[in-house]
């Protein structure tokens, strides 16, 4: 028989093995296509140059991450592919077959696969692009018209990027298998790796993890200024390194300790299943590692993606306070403003409030502005009692200040603890900071501070007071005809010292915002998925080996309903270690985002963690049914 003949009957044959590698391999190659399809078509040129500048750096970021983890995906997968065929092909030493000549057939057999992952991904990928971007549209919820038509240039790129990386683990497979002795070759079929480890490794592992675990939790909530990104870069690398030791360290350890226990291991049928969770450990626990980590990054996406949303939906509430606010130098405008309003609409809420500027070089404070703007607190409580808003702090002391700041989307400053600045020498504790849209719109060009009345009166000489006038309209509808009012109202000033910001509320300028979000949700399916498929592999695989052994305590009388229940105690302690890691985990990476978005997100995060839970239920379910089966492979 030819080797090309054999390598397509042993394909063909073992097809059913591949199928979960195959279609998880399709699933990167159908998402990665669909994110190019994106960048290169035009469905959001309508949205104007800025979104569509922001949202392409989005999707090339999204590009970037997504081959990232293509890399490690496919790694893991041939990997694991090169151990199941390890074991199978070592036959073919008996047959006189070379390590050259069996290298080769392994390459053929591999390229078969991945070129069959690769197909499958592009078709479905190319069906499926148009609803991909309906349902990503949907979630942004953008009107915007899809002119799909299938381009060859993302197929290409995507086809390109997939193969050098595939074709690179695939040659080193080749090399592994070319430089493996004969004994290695005979002897993979019977490797199972079980073995208790050595406990004073594990103590030593468990230490270190455990130390280094909360170094990274540490940094992840740590706050700063300058060093925030730096803390965070840290952060990740910790705990991908603490929960690596974790798994190869503390929860072995644990678990070796409890099998001591001869009342707790031989209670509820644990024998059956806790020796086996046990010595399987030491093969399994880079795989938990990964999967934790993995599902670490999964609810830190679907977190962000919530989150998002509720601060752009607050953003645009915050925008939206006024529709018109005018900011002068003239204390008299109020009549002037409010009639050429009211003859195109109704005014529905308005405000005024007298607002004091210095000079830079007055102010030393950590934002570095031209202009600082100040307001008393008489007068920001009376703006508050006119807009229907609570004021939600006390007036400050002769040396205290309290900030009033715009909504940020995020931000890389989080060190808000004993915050001061100067202004003309004299020294001001700042006491807190409100995002409260008291100044609507204003707030976004610059950051206010709250003073003393008497302060505010002593600082008067040394600076401009300027006022700041603010309306909101009824009818959105009449916006065009109020803005052309007020124009020819700012224009015939006397000399201009009348400037005017007016809020489009059909302005799109935060819409790649929306598709941030989306993506974001993309991202936790991904990986959620990515985690699921490397799980149930690794899980098919071992009740592959695991054949025999049901097979012999069936033999000796047990149970099938006891086997049954046994199986199901060691997938969930499978799936249950790398959710519970995951889970304390997210406390930290998700708090850490919270502290840059200024929000609690706790109630986002066990959210996104229920979320998770109820997708791995899926695959537990789905891993119980196979071991079932009793049949393995990939």
């Amino acid at each position: 028989m030819g080797m090309m003949k054999l390598v397509l009957q042993n394909f063909k044959s073992g097809f059913k093995n591949y199928l979960s590698l195959v279609l998880s391999l399709s699933f990167t190659v159908l998402v990665f296509l669909n994110f190019q399809n994106i960048l290169y078509s035009d469905t959001f040129e309508v949205l104007g140059t800025r979104n569509r500048d922001y949202i392409g750096i989005l999707i090339q970021l999204t590009s970037f991450v997504l081959g990232c983890f293509m890399v490690f995906f496919i790694w893991y997968s041939t990997n694991v592919f090169l151990t199941r065929r390890k074991r199978e092909i070592g036959i073919y030493v008996f047959m006189g077959l070379s390590n050259q000549r069996i290298g080769k057939m392994y390459l053929a057999e591999i390229l078969l696969t991945g070129l069959s992952a690769l197909g499958l991904g592009l078709i479905s990928g190319m069906m499926v692009s148009g609803l991909f971007q309906m349902i990503l549209l949907a979630i942004s919820d953008l009107t915007v018209e899809i002119r799909f038509a299938p381009s060859l240039k993302p197929a290409l790129v995507t086809g390109a990027v997939y193969l050098i990386i595939y074709l690179f683990f695939a040659v080193m497979g080749y090399f592994n298998i070319v430089r493996s002795s004969v004994l290695e070759m005979i002897s993979a079929a019977k490797q199972n790796e079980y073995v208790r480890q050595n406990r004073a490794a594990l103590v030593v592992k468990a230490v270190l993890g455990t130390g280094v675990l909360c170094q990274g939790y540490g940094l992840a909530l740590k706050e700063g200024r300058s060093n925030v990104m730096g803390n965070a870069f840290g952060a990740v690398i910790l705990v991908t390194v603490g929960v690596y030791f974790l798994f190869g360290g503390l929860i072995p350890l644990v678990f070796q300790t409890l099998a001591r226990r001869k009342h707790f291991l031989y209670r509820r049928g644990r024998v059956l299943w806790m020796n086996s969770v046990i010595f399987r450990m030491k093969k399994n626990y880079r795989t938990y590692a990964v999967v934790s980590v993995l599902m670490l990054c999964s609810v830190t996406a679907l977190a962000m993606g919530f989150a998002m949303k509720g601060r752009y939906d607050n953003i645009i509430q915050f925008e939206n306070t006024y529709t018109f606010q005018l900011l002068s130098s003239r204390s008299d405008l109020d009549g002037q403003a409010r009639e050429r309003i009211e003859r195109e609409d109704s005014i529905v809420m308005s405000s005024r409030i007298p607002v004091l500027t210095l000079d830079g070089s007055l102010v030393e404070a950590r934002e570095s502005y031209s202009k600082y703007a100040f307001v008393a607190y008489s007068g920001l409580k009376q703006l508050a009692m006119d807009a229907g808003m609570e004021l939600t702090f006390e007036e400050p002391g002769e040396d205290e200040v309290f900030k009033i700041s715009h909504l940020y989307l995020l931000s890389l400053i989080t060190d808000r603890a004993d915050v001061r600045i100067g202004i003309n020498g004299k020294s001001y504790r700042q006491t807190g900071d409100s995002s409260e849209p008291y100044l609507g719109y204003l707030q976004e060009s610059m950051s206010f501070y709250v003073l003393n009345d008497r302060e505010y009166v002593r600082l008067l000489p040394l600076g401009e007071e300027l006022y700041a006038y603010n309306y909101r309209i009824g009818d959105w509808e009449r916006f065009g005809k109020v803005r052309e009012s007020l124009d020819v109202l700012v224009e015939d000033g006397p000399q201009n010292h009348t400037a005017r910001v007016a809020i489009d509320p059909k302005s799109n300028e935060l819409d790649w915002v929306k598709v941030m979000y989306s993506i974001c949700i993309f991202m936790f399916l991904v990986f959620i998925f990515a985690s699921g498929s490397i799980l149930f592999m690794k899980l098919y695989n071992d009740a592959f080996e695991e054949k025999e052994r049901r097979r012999v305590l069936r033999k000796l009388g047990v149970d099938e309903a006891v086997l049954r229940r046994a199986a199901a105690a060691e997938l969930a302690v499978a799936y249950g270690l790398p959710f519970l890691v995951m889970g304390v985990s997210s406390l930290f990476s998700v708090g850490a985002l919270g502290k840059m978005m200024f929000t609690n997100l706790l109630g986002v995060n066990l959210v996104s963690a229920l979320v998770v839970f109820g997708i791995l239920v899926f695959w537990y379910g789905l891993s119980l049914w196979a071991c079932e089966r009793g049949e393995g492979g990939i």
